[in-house]
């Protein structure tokens, strides 16, 4: 195992602040008098009600209520900030514009033009607001700062707030945080907390293979009374049938390295799910992942679950 000693972006994300970089984000500006309707409509939660500052996590979903994209979603006062994974900033983008026919709406792809960055830690707050960093208490909230725009999103779980920074003031924002004493986390850092803190990433843990009951995260991206949408004929007939077949779960692995993704799990000769993400957590001596199980191996008194080469498999929940 690696020793956490050696890891000081791990350990300030799970003990301080830690700076996180986010390349590649896709930035989406929606544009136009009809866009918190076309993304209502589109999307799984409610764009029509967020005010000037508000913002949701929200699924994109195929008319199969398979999950196309997720993404974040900020109200700013005549634009809509469309803030989602880099493997989906293109499919998502091309996604909407087909069904703009008679909107008043553009999208304006802006990633090139802005830098993502991040702290986070249990002492993201304290340092920042030294800085005179202005921070929006509210989940998903988002205010303007000289440096550009400041949200509540944490890609860890540890809790923090995401910068969205012209190219020309990344730079300078980079090194102020650092000379506040943040330390700089890697991506393996980053990986390692967010698989401790059981928070997957669209692109690896999410695909469009997957509907969003079997995510656990209905209860963050879905809005159940906002009206239709994409997809929400098969999301409503999962609920009324109050059951899937799998579901994303936290898993701690006995072993010394952490297994690849689509690692078979199993259940003695039988297969009973996948990992999806996997890490060396130093600081629970164990490997930390995600994958999809069965519902049948997540009930009480279920078969005891290996990695396909023998490594003990245990529900983290």
């Amino acid at each position: 195992m690696t020793s956490p000693k050696s890891r000081t972006g791990y350990i300030a994300l799970r003990e301080s602040a830690a700076l996180v970089a986010l390349p590649g984000r896709g930035k989406i500006l929606a544009i136009g008098e009809d866009r918190a309707r076309l993304l209502h409509a589109m999307s799984t939660n409610h764009v029509k009600q967020l005010e000037t500052g508000q913002g949701c996590y929200a699924f994109f979903l195929n008319d199969k209520g398979r999950i196309l994209s997720d993404a974040y979603l900020f109200a700013l006062e005549t634009q809509i900030l469309i803030d989602t994974e880099p493997e989906t900033r293109h499919s998502l983008r091309e996604h909407l514009d087909k069904f703009i026919i008679a909107d008043d709406v553009t999208l304006d792809d802006i990633t090139e033009s802005y830098a993502t960055l991040a702290v986070e830690g249990p002492r993201a707050a304290n340092m920042l607001s030294t800085l005179g960093v202005p921070l929006p208490p509210d989940a998903n909230a988002l205010t303007p700062w000289e440096y550009g725009l400041v949200a509540k999103v944490s890609a860890t779980g540890a809790g923090g707030w995401r910068f969205f920074v012209p190219l020309e003031k990344q730079d300078e924002l980079f090194m102020m945080l650092l000379q506040a004493g943040i330390t700089p986390a890697t991506p393996d850092d980053v990986l390692a907390v967010r698989l401790e803190n059981g928070i997957p990433r669209f692109g690896a843990d999410i695909t469009d293979h997957y509907i969003p009951h079997e995510t656990r995260r209905v209860e963050a991206a879905i809005h159940f009374s906002k009206g239709c949408y994409l997809g929400q004929e098969i999301v409503e007939r999962v609920r009324s049938q109050g059951k899937v077949n799998r579901m994303l779960t936290p898993l701690r692995i006995e072993a010394v390295e952490a297994p690849e993704p689509q690692t078979k799990i199993v259940a003695g000769e039988k297969e009973a799910g996948e990992i999806t993400s996997a890490a060396i957590s130093p600081a629970l001596d164990c490997v930390v992942a995600l994958g999809y199980v069965r519902a049948e191996y997540l009930r009480p008194g279920a078969p005891a679950l290996t990695t396909a080469a023998g490594n003990p498999v245990r529900i983290a929940e």
